[in-house]
């Protein structure tokens, strides 16, 4: 079991420095040895808080650095060759979500992951949360009539964030709602089919936006239930919601990220269980160990997740359903 392991960052932004690199500082044994970002104010100043060396270009800090690991936090549209080059490496790979723009390049990413036989892990850290063990344990052997997610919020980042962007970002569905059909899958199972409708209304006009401000998804899962999940970002002025509801038979679930409450009252009693290892813990856990089943969302499983959002995409655009493949 090795004592220390080594990250490296392709990506400073705020998932890097507000949620991983804080989490990596509360491991004994890791060590941040280089941080690549375009904006090298960025990159400079996560290596002064988080230690090691700042790069503009992660060609260059790959080819120079020695690294156990490296966290991919790049938006969807700069996958390009980063986690091709860490796999020629042997470096493990954390890629943060949505992994890819086309299922084409995602399928090439996984199968370098699968040749190399590197750890990977993708950024759905709901996966790890006391509320979704307690869920998906509860309806393994469960029969589901309906499932109905929402999340609805606001426009994320300023006039010239990326995110605003279709061919940057793949919208609200693909790039942050992301994690709310990924939990969907988590407790429920594979997803055969989608058929999906968007629209850009309350929001024609923004400037810098192209993406929809309402999306509807409908789901025929591999098990036969069937379910449906909406997403707006025109709720600009704050507020907004997100939830995941279960039909059985006699049975409601309302399930958020903290409980899961049942009606009608005593159907059942789920409990939650004590908190385990969050994401970083667990890649960190299966890097030092080589401990594989710790990670509950290797690559070629959050590919699936984006199966779903860019099937959905493709849905909407050409009115027909679109059936998986994975």
């Amino acid at each position: 079991m090795a004592d220390k392991v080594r990250v490296g960052f392709a990506g400073a932004g705020g998932i890097a420095t507000e949620a991983h690199l804080p989490a990596l500082k509360e491991i004994a044994g890791v060590e941040i040895v280089a941080l690549s970002d375009a904006v090298r104010e960025r990159a400079e100043a996560a290596a002064a808080k988080f230690g090691g060396k700042a790069y503009t270009d992660y060609h260059e800090m790959l080819d120079q650095e020695q690294m156990d690991a490296l966290y991919v936090c790049f938006p969807p549209d700069m996958h390009e060759d980063v986690e091709l080059i860490a796999c020629s490496k042997g470096i493990h790979l954390f890629v943060e979500k949505p992994i890819v723009l086309t299922m084409e390049k995602g399928k090439e990413i996984a199968r370098a992951i699968k040749k190399a036989k590197v750890i990977s892990c993708v950024g759905y850290q709901l996966r790890y949360w006391p509320v979704a063990d307690a869920a998906r344990r509860f309806l393994e052997d469960k029969t589901i009539a309906l499932v109905a997610g929402n999340r609805w919020g606001g426009i994320a980042g300023g006039p010239q964030h990326w995110w605003r962007v279709m061919k940057r970002s793949g919208g609200m569905l693909h790039e942050q709602a992301t994690h709310n059909l990924d939990f969907i899958r988590y407790i429920v199972g594979d997803v055969k089919r989608v058929c999906a409708i968007k629209a850009l209304n309350a929001l024609k006009g923004v400037e810098n936006l192209d993406i929809p401000d309402a999306e509807v998804t409908m789901l025929e899962f591999k098990s036969g239930a069937i379910g449906y999940f909406s997403n707006s970002c025109a709720l600009t002025k704050g507020g907004g919601w997100s939830s995941t509801d279960v039909i059985l038979k006699d049975m409601l679930l309302r399930i958020s990220f903290s409980e899961i409450k049942v009606q009608p009252e005593g159907a059942a009693t789920i409990a939650l269980p004590e908190r385990g290892m969050n994401i970083d813990q667990a890649f960190i856990h299966a890097i030092r160990t080589g401990d594989r089943s710790v990670i509950r969302s290797p690559y070629a499983d959050g590919l699936k997740t984006a199966e779903v959002t860019l099937g959905a995409l493709k849905s909407a655009e050409t009115g027909k359903p679109v059936t998986m493949k994975l």
